[in-house]
């Protein structure tokens, strides 16, 4: 019994519930529980009260959940492992079945990933219930700390709903458990599933709320913005397939104050932090304090790293002639001697090359202004207006010094823009997420080969295009239900 309340306070100081917990499935009648057993007086907890610096922490802990080993190195993984871009690499096999398409409801990414995106939505929550009881905060302050904070539950109940679809929806904060309450907090806490529908109304209307009240600009990239807010609104539409929204909402990104890059490798290289090209970037101050560890996941002799690049890839960008982004991008080493790879040979072994920067100081970019042009021509492919749709590619592709190119209708415009967005977001996150909106992702995988001709042994199947719930999950929540095929 012990163990139960532990967890359920656990869950109420924004822990990450990733430990199993088979309690729940024969646990004691509620009823039976006393404020004894819960270790509380009822008199404290009936109503939980935050001053303005706890409001202010707690958000802070929700962007600094953006430095979690999901945005350091699993977020890449998912994106670009699970897509023709990249192979896992190193030697984990819970990253072997994700590249393989083998995942299981206790892969220890699955897992974890669903603790630390829930951790995140458990803190925003609590900003969100709580902010307009809190004293000492001027109008424009509690406006401000509500939009951050509903961008940021947006965010990760966007990640999440693509990951999983059928999820549990948690909005409130449960400021305190006693004898009388526990039945409504464990109703709250281990919800039935929503609907993917649910869940997407829940991320449009939070982003609603936070578009007027976030600042248009910060004092770095790495807060919420008018820019922000809007890309990833664009990019919740064309989950969606509300082409005309993703215009409207990708337009309004590019009618403020950013602009490309003029060099590419600036996005890498250290020299252009917090540039006109980035929308929302995560900054990075060294070892001591708070440094990117993420980094060293791609990069570095000592072991083998993630995300090694695929001949596909690499192919891409030869035949498009495409050398400054392909140098951007990957690196070659000889790693004779060091460790032995199936895919390549170690004497000329591919590394992602954008995230180089070996200090811990270097920033990961989430969102900038290229993606969210490409987004733009994508939903103008879609909606056959393909002269706008090659105008924006062609002013991404002009950047790195390529030729123009043109299409004689949708189809072609699509498959122009899709491979632009291969090629220019390569390593950032985005590819499986393309393939998969695209409708693509089962063909190309099912026919992805290696550098020697074969097809390569991955397990597709359609039900696969979204992630088993964690079993742990499933143990602790009797609710709900496994996805379909797992």
């Amino acid at each position: 019994m012990k163990n139960v309340i532990a967890t359920i306070l656990a869950f109420l100081l924004c822990v990450p519930l990733v430990t199993s917990c088979d309690d729940f499935l024969t646990r004691e009648p509620l009823s039976n529980f006393s404020n004894e057993d819960l270790g509380v007086d009822e008199t404290d907890i009936d109503e939980r009260s935050y001053s303005a610096g706890e409001i202010e922490s707690l958000l802070g802990g929700a962007y600094n959940d953006f430095k979690s080993e999901y945005f350091q190195l699993d977020y890449y993984l998912i994106g670009d492992a699970q897509s023709d871009n990249a192979h896992a690499g190193a030697d984990n096999p819970a990253m072997f079945e994700m590249e393989e398409w083998r995942v299981s409801a206790t892969n220890e990414v699955v897992e974890r990933d669903w603790g630390y995106l829930y951790g995140m939505i458990s803190k925003t929550n609590t900003v969100i219930e709580h902010i307009d009881k809190v004293s000492g905060l001027t109008d424009n302050q509690r406006d401000r700390i509500l939009g951050e904070a509903s961008f940021i539950r947006a965010w990760a109940y966007f990640d999440v709903a693509r990951l999983w679809e059928n999820i549990p929806i948690i909005t409130r904060d449960v400021s305190g458990i006693h004898a009388g309450n526990i039945e409504e907090v464990y109703e709250v806490m281990y919800p039935s599933p929503s609907t993917p529908e649910e869940a997407y109304e829940l991320i449009l209307s939070d982003l609603e709320t936070a578009l007027p009240r976030v600042s248009s600009t910060a004092p770095d990239k790495g807060y919420a913005t008018t820019g922000a807010v809007q890309g990833l609104t664009a990019r919740v539409h064309a989950e969606l397939g509300n082409w005309s929204e993703v215009v409207t909402a990708a337009g309004q990104v590019m009618n403020g104050n950013y602009s490309l890059l003029p060099d590419y490798d600036a996005l890498w290289d250290g020299s252009a932090e917090n540039s006109n090209e980035a929308i929302f970037e995560v900054n990075y101050y060294g070892s001591d304090t708070g440094g990117n560890w993420g980094v060293f996941m791609f990069q570095g002799t000592d072991w083998k790293k993630f995300n090694t690049p695929t001949w596909d890839l690499v192919q891409a960008f030869e035949v498009e002639g495409d050398d400054i982004r392909l140098n951007s991008s990957v690196r070659f080493r000889d790693v004779s001697g060091l460790w032995t790879d199936r895919h390549w040979d170690v004497s000329n072994y591919p590394f992602v090359n954008k995230y180089r920067n070996t200090t811990g100081s270097q920033n990961f970019i989430l969102m900038r202004l290229a993606d969210i042009m490409l987004l733009k021509a994508e939903a103008y492919a879609r909606m056959d207006q393909v002269g706008p749709a090659m105008d924006l590619v062609n002013e991404v592709r002009a950047r790195v010094d390529l030729p123009q190119v043109s299409a004689s209708g949708s189809e072609e415009a699509l498959d122009l823009v899709l491979h632009e967005r291969r090629l220019e977001l390569a390593f950032e996150g985005h590819r499986y997420f393309d393939l998969k909106r695209s409708g693509r992702a089962l063909e190309i995988m099912s026919n992805l080969r290696g550098a020697d001709g074969s097809l390569l042994d991955y397990d597709v199947a359609e039900f696969k295009l979204v992630w088993p719930i964690p079993q742990t999950e499933l143990d602790r929540n009797p609710q709900l239900e496994q996805n379909v095929g797992f």
